[in-house]
């Protein structure tokens, strides 16, 4: 669906669907007339095959179809390569049968807005440095700022080594630090003291739907062909003869 054919402008209390399945948790939020409605559920590899009767149950309990939705929101990474697969597919496929603006979300602010929620939620400003366990002993990261009512990206997620990270973030001072890589990697992933860490997500649906309902009426929607998702490891396996390779080199 070309782009000019997108609503210009959503309405002042727009219906967002939003939902994510970048890690191991899916999380769905809808915004609804009248109020917001999510949902936690178990993600990964399963995320396939739920996440479509999950978004039709979401709307049912609110008493909504899928024609009532105004925007739809989704998160696009970094994480779990088939989980942004299947969320930008499925967000790519209701925007252009419905006609409907995506909304693509950074996924490591979902978790910077939900240590938001749990640490500084009446502070004006707030400093916040993410770092996700991305397995294979690297962190995907990134740092934002809240301020005057709205984020502000400080550094776009990047993929790190666990001493690169750590080399990168050093002497740096931020009001908290948060992600699912504290507990993963614990004291060998060697970040700034002295500020407070956020290591469990409260309420990861929450977060999404408060952020792509931020970027709904921000204006932010874009082209179903223009919404991708954000891989940042080009690769996740060996192929066959690259695997003999590393085992003949070890010998």
């Amino acid at each position: 669906m070309p782009a000019e054919t997108l609503p210009n402008v959503l309405p002042k209390a727009p219906c967002v669907l939003a939902f994510d399945t970048s890690t191991e948790r899916l999380a769905l939020g809808l915004q609804s007339p009248r109020g917001p409605h999510t949902r936690l559920a178990d993600g990964g590899a399963a995320s396939s095959l739920s996440l479509l009767p999950h978004i039709h149950a979401l709307l049912a309990q609110a008493g909504l179809s899928l024609a009532d939705v105004d925007a739809i929101a989704f998160g696009r990474g970094p994480g779990a390569f088939t989980g942004l697969r299947t969320a930008c597919a499925v967000a790519q496929g209701l925007g252009l049968g419905l006609a409907r603006p995506l909304l693509p979300i950074d996924s490591l602010l979902i978790v910077a807005e939900d240590a938001r929620a749990q640490t500084a939620s009446e502070a004006l400003e707030f400093d916040v440095g993410v770092a996700m366990d991305a397995r294979m002993d690297e962190v995907y990261a990134g740092r934002y700022r809240w301020q005057a009512g709205s984020w502000r990206v400080l550094q776009a997620p990047t993929l790190h080594s666990l001493h690169a990270l750590a080399e990168a973030w050093s002497g740096e001072t931020r009001q908290a630090l948060a992600g699912s890589a504290l507990a993963a990697f614990g004291p060998r992933l060697a970040l700034p003291a002295g500020c407070p860490r956020v290591p469990a997500e409260r309420d990861r649906a929450s977060a999404l739907l408060r952020l792509a309902l931020q970027a709904a009426l921000a204006g932010e929607g874009v082209d179903a062909a223009a919404a991708l998702p954000l891989y940042l490891r080009d690769k996740v396996a060996l192929t066959t003869s690259e695997r003999e390779a590393a085992r003949a080199a070890a010998r």
